[in-house]
Order: C-alpha cells, then structure tokens, then sequence
C-alpha cells in the first residue's frame, strides 16, 4: 500500500492519528448503557471502570472512534459489544438518533468535557441492553447503578472527563433524573 490511508479498514497508524488528532476533531460516539423495566423506565445505568484518557481510573460509558465509512449505528454496535461483550444484545433503532453532542477539548475548562488527547466531537446515546453483559478487552469492570447511585457524589468522584454530566444528561433525556 502506497502513502495512503487504508480506507477499507479505517485504521490509521499511530503517527497518522496522532497527526490527525493535533490538527482535526475526531467523530465519537458514547453510549449510556441501561436496563429498563417492563414500562420503559430506566431502572440502572452501567458503568465501565477503565483508564482514562488522562490515565486515571475512572467510571465511564462506553465511548469510541467511528471508522472512515462507517455508520454511526455501526459504531456503537461495535463499540457495545467490543466493551460489554457479544451478548449484551444492545437495542438500538435503525435510524438511530444521539440525545445530545458533546465536545470534548484538551482544555478541560472550555466545554466542562474533556480529553487530553484531542478535540473530539461525540454523538452521544442512551442504549437499552438486555443481554448478559461482561467487560472485555481495557474495561476491569462493569457496574450497574440505580439512578439515584449513578449521580451520587461517590460516583461521581469516580468519574473524570465530563462523565458525570453525561449521566445526567441521559438520565434526564430519558426522564430519570432523581
């Protein structure tokens, strides 16, 4: 292969990403995992426990890069199996539509959203799951919270990046929020 990126793929090597990175914003999706009752309501977010970007152990959605050519959907479909597991069976519309976006900067005062590697522009959704989930690959954990445990203040001092609005972003989408 030639100079070029590999666009079947949408892998870049570690040079041309961190090229990329000091000089583009990169597309992103999170997904709020939940379990929901027979209702619809949510009844527990889950978390991820894994290093972040700034190298802390932090608690987390599950958040990840959309490959060149790759639709949304697939990203997240991706990104929830390769963290929760093959057989979390996310439930996810076909047209699938984030709650909100959020920007993340190096600077973490500039948006209350922050990533030190990059300027990331991530979609960001909540996900039903109904499947038995089990953390793979970087994740050490998986936690499911009620909502009131997901915004209490021993969470959220487990969280870093701007995760902890997340969950209240989501949890307030979805008419949760305690």
């Amino acid at each position: 292969m030639s100079d070029q990126l590999d666009t079947k793929s949408g892998w870049l090597s570690r040079d041309e990403l961190q090229s990329i990175r000091a000089n583009v914003p990169l597309v992103y999706v999170d997904a709020v995992p939940v379990r929901v009752d027979e209702l619809g309501r949510v009844t527990h977010v889950g978390m991820l426990l894994r290093q972040a970007a700034d190298g802390s152990l932090s608690r987390m959605v599950v958040s990840g890069r959309v490959l060149f050519g790759e639709r949304v959907r697939d990203a997240l479909l991706r990104h929830l199996e390769k963290d929760l597991g093959p057989v979390a069976l996310p439930r996810i519309p076909p047209e699938a539509a984030p709650f909100t976006v959020v920007e993340y900067f190096p600077d973490p005062d500039l948006s209350g959203f922050h990533d030190p590697r990059h300027h990331a522009v991530s979609l960001a959704f909540v996900v039903p799951v109904s499947g038995d989930c089990q953390p793979t690959q970087e994740a050490l954990d998986l936690t499911w919270f009620t909502p009131q445990e997901a915004i209490s203040d021993k969470v959220r001092h487990e969280m870093t990046g701007g995760h902890d609005r997340l969950i209240r972003l989501a949890l307030a989408h979805v008419g949760q929020l305690p």
